[in-house]
C-alpha cells in the first residue's frame, strides 16, 4: 500500500479505537476498510479547488451505511479526522493530525489517483484496491498539473463566495431586484470589491454610508442567481441587468432593465 495511505488508515484506526472502543470490526463495512471518496467530484477537483484529497472514511456495517470516521488529507499534509458515534447520528470528536509526507509526494499521490482511480472511472473503492504504488511518470504528472488552470475559474469562485459586497439598501427595502454592478479593488481581505444597486438611485443616496448594507456574495447570488455569470469577472467590470433573468457587460449604450421581485 502507498505509505501516505498507510498513515491515513493507522491514524484513522487508532482515533477509532480510541473514541468508539466499543466498535468492532465486524461492526463496520468490509472489517473497517478504509474508502477513498473521489465519485462526487474527483481528485484534481478538490486539490486545485478545495486544498484536498476528497475524503477518506470507515463506514458502519448497517443497513444506513454511515461514517464511523472521516478523514480530510489537505494538499500541505495536514489530516483533519471525525469520529461519530451513534452508528453515525452522534457529534463528531474532532482531531487535527499530520501526515509525515512533503508536498510533493502528496501531489504525485494526487496525480496517480487521477490517473489510476478517476481516469478509469474507479469510484469510492477500499484504498487497498487502489493502484497507487511507486512514482508518477513525468506524462501523469504533466497531467494532473494541467489541470490546475482547468479548475481555476472554480477556486475563484469558491473564494469569493463568503467575502462581503456593499449593497443600496433599496433592494432589500422596496424589494427591487439588483440593476447594477460594479467590482472594484477589494479594501480588506474579506471584501470582494462588487457594489450592487437598484440603478436608480441618485449619487447622493450610495454616497451616504446609511443607505447601505454589507451582504455575503453567496446571499447576493442566492438573491439574484443572475449574478452568478459575472460574480468572478475581474476589477473594473461594470454591469447592468437587460433583461428579468440577464445582466451584461456595462457599454454605456444600453439601458437597465428594471423589475421587482415577486
Amino acid at each position: 500500500m502507498n505509505k501516505i495511505f498507510e498513515q491515513v488508515e493507522k491514524l484513522m484506526n487508532e482515533a477509532l479505537n480510541k473514541y468508539l472502543p466499543e466498535v468492532s470490526k465486524k461492526d463496520l463495512e468490509k472489517d473497517g476498510a478504509v474508502f477513498y471518496m473521489n465519485g462526487q467530484n474527483g481528485t484534481a477537483f478538490e486539490w486545485y479547488v478545495n486544498d484536498h484529497f476528497p475524503s477518506f472514511f470507515i463506514f458502519y456495517g448497517d443497513e444506513e451505511e454511515l461514517g464511523a470516521v472521516k478523514a480530510m488529507l489537505y494538499n500541505d499534509g495536514r489530516l483533519v479526522l471525525y469520529v461519530y458515534g451513534e452508528k453515525g447520528h452522534g457529534e463528531p470528536q474532532h482531531l487535527d493530525l499530520e501526515i509525515n509526507a512533503e508536498e510533493n509526494e502528496l501531489m504525485e499521490l494526487a496525480a496517480l489517483l487521477t490517473r489510476n482511480a478517476d481516469d478509469n472511472r474507479i469510484w469510492d473503492e477500499d484504498i487497498r484496491d487502489l493502484d497507487c504504488e511507486g512514482e508518477p511518470d513525468a506524462e501523469t504528472i504533466e497531467r494532473f498539473l494541467s489541470q490546475e488552470k482547468h479548475h481555476e475559474s472554480m477556486r475563484k469562485r469558491r473564494e469569493i463566495l463568503g467575502k462581503t459586497v456593499i449593497v443600496s439598501k433599496k433592494v432589500r427595502e422596496e424589494g427591487w431586484k439588483i440593476g447594477y454592478g460594479l467590482r472594484d479593488k477589494p479594501t480588506g481581505d474579506n471584501d470582494s470589491g462588487w457594489f450592487f444597486s437598484v440603478g436608480n438611485e441618485t449619487e447622493e443616496y450610495v454616497n451616504n454610508p446609511a443607505n447601505l448594507e454589507l451582504w455575503l456574495v453567496n446571499s447576493a447570488l442566492m438573491y439574484d442567481p443572475a449574478l452568478n455569470e459575472f460574480i468572478i469577472s475581474p476589477y473594473g467590470t461594470e454591469i447592468i441587468r437587460t433583461a428579468s433573468d440577464k445582466f451584461e457587460i456595462d457599454d454605456s449604450g444600453k439601458e437597465i432593465f428594471f423589475e421587482k421581485r415577486e
